[in-house]
């Protein structure tokens, strides 16, 4: 009797753990390089897709250390999104091999450079070690322009589709609410953003050209010497000089770059300094790929009304 007793708890265990289990094993695992993208993967896959993402928004995501946790995440994964043009080459390439997935190796189904559908910005006419870390396929930072994140969460749920067939009508109406959501919101964004049309301002790197040629707005200069290198003294010299030729009284700053020379700046120009994320969770408040937007456009309107 004990037997049997404990022969039923076992098999009703078993099924009670596979019916718990089974969504889970269904769902495609997705791993991105950004949060952006994982927000993006999220709306046009919904419970269709289990995303996790290798780094935050309150980092520099060209600078990522290569943990064998990320490895171990990668070996799991039915697709990697990451977002190109060499944003992640100091690291995603050792996750890739060392992970030892096939599906996630370049030219398979599995693997997913998103930059494809980017028409990039500031691709250098030269390469030169002086010019400091640039990239040669342009600027990476593209998911700052909210068009752009149309044109990837086309691409994701093509890429979505050609995985997981029988579920191609599901991402399709995902992806088709999601862009008129995020369509809608662009023409309030632009709206709101009008007065921002021609204004000059200072940031401490080109992170934000995508965003800035949409809104119309423009560079003074510069707080870094050249892409990595931090400023010298003769260096913001001149970026106050230039400020005050152009009376620029805004800097611009990704929330993960050093302060100590935008305020020193700020100081010497009396301009204000707003500090920003350049991705979905750079800040708590920032949840979303739509919401990051909300976030910037209510920040300039404050700062500058």
């Amino acid at each position: 009797m004990t037997c049997i007793l404990k022969s039923s708890i076992w098999a009703a265990l078993s099924v009670f753990l596979i019916f718990c289990s089974a969504p889970a094993l269904a769902a495609l695992r997705v791993v991105t390089t950004t949060q952006d993208l994982a927000s993006l993967t999220k709306e046009i896959g919904g419970d269709e897709v289990r995303v996790d993402t290798l780094t935050r928004g309150y980092q520099d995501a060209h600078f990522i250390a290569a943990k064998p946790s990320y490895m171990f995440r990668l070996n799991r994964a039915d697709l990697l999104i990451y977002q190109g043009m060499e944003l992640e080459i100091g690291w995603l390439p050792l996750l890739i091999q060392g992970s030892r997935n096939p599906d996630v190796m370049v030219d398979r189904p599995g693997h997913l450079n998103a930059s494809i559908v980017i028409e990039p910005i500031e691709i250098p006419q030269t390469l030169d070690r002086s010019m400091g870390d640039i990239h040669p396929f342009g600027n990476p930072h593209y998911l700052l322009n909210p068009i752009n994140g149309i044109r990837v969460a086309h691409l994701i749920a093509e890429r979505l589709s050609q995985l997981v067939p029988d579920k191609k009508s599901f991402f399709q109406k995902n992806l088709e609410n999601f862009t008129e959501r995020l369509k809608v919101k662009i023409m309030e964004w632009s709206r709101r953003m009008e007065f921002a049309k021609g204004l000059k301002v200072t940031t401490y790197h080109r992170t934000w050209s995508y965003l800035f040629r949409h809104f119309g707005i423009q560079y003074t200069a510069l707080i870094e010497v050249v892409p990595g290198i931090p400023p010298t003294p003769r260096h913001l010299a001149h970026v106050v000089d230039a400020m005050r030729m152009d009376k620029t009284k805004l800097i611009i700053q990704a929330n993960y770059y050093e302060s100590q020379s935008a305020k020193f700046v700020a100081e010497k120009t009396g301009s204000k300094i707003l500090s920003l994320p350049v991705s979905v969770g750079g800040v708590d408040e920032v949840k979303t790929y739509i919401g990051l937007f909300d976030y910037i456009v209510s920040n300039f309107e404050r700062e500058m009304k």
